[in-house]
């Protein structure tokens, strides 16, 4: 088990948290991560430089972090690059059929009391936890 840190997972929750408030009231864009991709790929009139920036700024957030604590934390991912990539398809489809991503759905969709977020939200939830369950014990990962 990772060591958890209440009073990072704190600030991070709060600074997500106020990074969706600024969106919302500054642009009233809703802050769904795989939505503003998408939109980077092909962005509605107008759209494009905020767009840009939002995706930058996920990009730069480690290296700021490396600068301003004199590193990264060692990530050890387990899996190879061909189940990487199946993951990461799968949560591309999965974004596309629920219309939204953890952070439109969990964090903006939950926090506007969205119907549509109320259930979609527990529904990946689930799914995660299952998907879990099933490779670190069903097939002995």
């Amino acid at each position: 088990m990772e060591s958890f840190d209440p009073v990072t997972a704190l600030a991070g929750g709060a600074l997500i948290g106020l990074a969706a408030t600024l969106l919302m009231a500054g642009l009233g864009r809703i802050a769904g991560a795989s939505g503003i991709l998408m939109g980077v790929l092909a962005p509605p009139g107008g759209e494009a430089p905020w767009r840009l920036e939002f995706v930058a700024g996920l990009v730069a957030a480690p290296f700021l972090m490396a600068l301003m604590t004199g590193g990264l934390p060692e990530i050890h991912v387990e899996a190879g690059l061909p189940a990487l990539a199946a993951a990461g398809l799968l949560v591309g489809i999965g974004t596309q059929i629920g219309s939204g991503c953890t952070s439109g759905h969990g964090v903006c969709g939950l926090a506007r009391l969205s119907p549509r977020s109320l259930v979609a939200t527990p529904v990946f939830m689930a799914s995660c936890a299952l998907t879990v369950y099933v490779t670190r014990h069903l097939l002995g990962g």
